[in-house]
């Protein structure tokens, strides 16, 4: 007897769910945050960049105006009355030009002497193998918060012999312990020991390792430190204003402030009727607009050229620790 097996019941095939639909989108307010969002952070950013750029606009356009336009509110997009009396005042002064000289000298010197002692420093100080590295440490570090104050300092360099020269400017701020600290920590963390104890192996000493390997990996940090010591050396005048005697060795900033001084003193005591004294306080005006460009002209046409190392710098000594 056969036995025939059955035939598996044929199972009805179900029809596929439907193609889930894509989700609806979500309110009106979801969908707009973004574009909103974007629109309020470059509004703030134009609202910040105006606010920045429009002073140093306006104190160009005030050097080639009268003031008696700027006195009564004329002057807030163009110039109104053009003049270049002042700079004609200012460079019809031959202490400018000299002062302009010096303060390049100094700038150039300064930087470099600075951006050197602190490159060298902070790479020791960096090296966990070195002597008394924390004691020394230590040592900058309280002079951040203790100062024997100016007539300390004036002694100083008295003794040292660096009254009335060039080394009484450049010298005394040349080491900021802040950038110190900077300079060491993006050396401890961008220059492993692993490097070193491989050059080594390859017969480099310490100062060869130093010149052909830290240094070329240390760009950043370089035009980090060549820019602040750039400004700060431009900008300088305290320390030539107490050490030096003879005017010819005076940098640009102090020659602008006896400029300015000069002439708002001929304004108060050195004129004799109504009119003359409304012509030199007019003339002190345009010279005190004049030396703000003149004096940070330079400043803005170097910068810009070192902006992009000087953000990537900033970052790697500054953000690692």
């Amino acid at each position: 007897m056969t036995h025939t097996i059955p035939a598996p019941a044929r199972q009805e095939r179900t029809p596929a769910p439907p193609a889930r639909q894509a989700a609806p989108r979500g309110p009106l307010r979801t969908r707009l945050a973004d574009p909103l969002f974007n629109v309020i952070a470059v509004g703030t950013l134009l609202v910040a960049i105006a606010a920045i750029l429009y002073p140093m606009y306006f104190i160009v356009i005030a050097s080639v105006s009268e003031p008696s336009e700027i006195l009564n509110g004329n002057v807030w997009l163009w110039p109104q009355g053009f003049t270049l009396e002042g700079y004609t005042r200012i460079f019809g002064d031959p202490t400018i030009l000299r002062g302009f000289g010096n303060s390049v000298l100094y700038t150039v010197l300064g930087t470099a002497i600075s951006v050197v002692v602190i490159l060298c420093a902070a790479y020791a100080l960096s090296r966990k193998d070195m002597f008394g590295r924390t004691f020394f440490m230590l040592l900058f570090i309280v002079t951040m918060f203790i100062d024997g104050g100016l007539i300390a300092r004036y002694l100083v360099v008295r003794d040292l012999g660096m009254l009335d020269t060039i080394w009484a400017v450049v010298l005394p701020g040349a080491v900021g312990v802040w950038n110190l600290i900077i300079a060491r920590a993006f050396f401890e963390n961008n220059v492993p020991a692993e490097l070193r104890e491989a050059a080594q192996l390859d017969g480099a000493n310490d100062f060869r390792f130093f010149l052909q390997i830290v240094l070329p990996l240390s760009k950043p940090l370089i035009f980090l430190m060549i820019m602040i010591h750039l400004v700060a050396n431009w900008n300088a005048f305290f320390d030539a204003l107490i050490f030096l005697d003879d005017p010819n060795k005076y940098p640009l900033q102090l020659v602008l402030r006896n400029v300015l001084i000069q002439s708002e003193v001929s304004a108060a005591g050195g004129t004799s009727g109504l009119d003359s004294y409304a012509a030199a306080q007019r003339l002190g005006e345009l010279i005190k607009y004049g030396m703000i460009v003149i004096s940070t002209v330079p400043l803005l046409i170097v910068l810009p050229f070192m902006q992009k190392h000087f953000t990537k710098g900033a970052l790697l000594g500054a953000v690692k620790s």
